[in-house]
């Protein structure tokens, strides 16, 4: 995937997270957690940086919590993880 691919999947991202009512603390942290994640990849967009291992993890982990109550984002989530791996991140 382009490097171009791949900001304009994590824009959509972005602004699927902006549209996302969550009720509970945990998830609106780990949406806040998100949106630094993507605004910090989207920052570093085609320079290939070492893998981040955290990151990785706290996509997951927001994969595993939202599963349910939003689908489209976990979807999204998927997708970005899978490419960030491909690209050694």
């Amino acid at each position: 995937m382009s490097d171009q691919n791949l900001r304009e999947l994590l824009e959509k991202l972005n602004k699927e997270l902006e549209n996302i009512e969550v009720t509970d603390e945990a998830g609106r942290e780990r949406l806040r957690q998100l949106d630094a994640d993507i605004r910090k990849l989207l920052r570093r967009s085609g320079d290939r940086a070492a893998s981040d291992e955290p990151m990785l993890e706290r996509f997951q982990d927001s994969i595993d919590h939202f599963e349910a109550s939003h689908p489209q984002l976990t979807m999204m989530l998927s997708q970005m993880m899978t490419i960030l791996s491909n690209a050694g991140i």
